[in-house]
């Protein structure tokens, strides 16, 4: 319970890096998969039997052991920090990167920016359940190049394409109520024969001609819905 209570203290903090006043959600937070802990538990382990044989035998060099678990055990702390802090972020509106243990790395772009997606699945990997993202995008350049050691990445891949195709809907559909687009045609901004300026929830008023043409709304709950329930994800950790 210390254990869990001490990284609690050094957790990233992921929420006050959301933009809460427009709505913006977490929609999965991915923390590295348990194998990264694995180095540092053997370094705990080797420093713990080195402490066992210092109690139980007459070793000579006492201090240098000594020395060599001290710094076992802080090299593994620090690696169990560096590894706790690192979490990759996908909210509605952006992707985030949060690293770093004592100068912390911020790095963000927006969702719409993520172009292609490459998951990689070493043999290794798919024992475990870990895999590897590399993203194609102007993003590369802020750290967002290579994500790895992540859990369950077939649940993750599709979080993250359900949310680029969600957000993809909603701009084509808020480009309809600012033109005034029914959608009769496919003009590419909108699903053919849905009238987005009537599903899309809006503040401009229609017009009364377009009042009579457009038929009565049949009740049917739309996916372009603007409430921000939307966009919560059951597949979070």
């Amino acid at each position: 319970m210390a254990g869990i209570g001490l990284f609690r203290i050094f957790d990233p903090k992921v929420r006050r890096h959301l933009i809460s006043d427009e709505g913006e959600v977490v929609i999965d937070e991915v923390r590295q998969h348990w194998v990264v802990f694995i180095p540092p538990m053997l370094e705990v382990a080797l420093a713990t039997a080195l402490l066992v044989a210092l109690a139980t035998d007459s070793i000579g060099g006492t201090q240098v052991l000594l020395a060599i678990v001290l710094i076992l055990l802080m090299h593994a702390f620090w690696q169990f920090l560096t590894h706790h802090r690192d979490r990759f972020v996908v909210t509605n509106m952006r992707v985030m990167r949060i690293r770093g243990v004592f100068s912390q790395t911020v790095a963000t772009t927006p969702i719409a920016r993520v172009l292609d997606i490459t998951l990689q699945k070493p043999i290794v990997g798919r024992i475990f359940g870990y895999g590897h993202f590399v993203f194609e995008s102007a993003a590369q350049d802020q750290g967002f190049r290579e994500i790895r050691w992540v859990s369950r990445p077939d649940d993750r891949d599709l979080t993250i394409q359900r949310v680029i195709q969600r957000t993809g809907l909603r701009a084509s559909a808020s480009v309809d109520v600012v033109q005034g687009d029914d959608d009769t045609d496919d003009d590419g901004t909108g699903p053919i024969g849905m009238d987005s300026a009537h599903e899309v929830s809006t503040t401009v008023a229609p017009t009364p001609a377009a009042q009579q043409s457009r038929p009565a709304a049949s009740g049917t709950k739309s996916i372009f819905n603007s409430e921000r329930g939307n966009w919560t994800d059951d597949d979070r950790d």
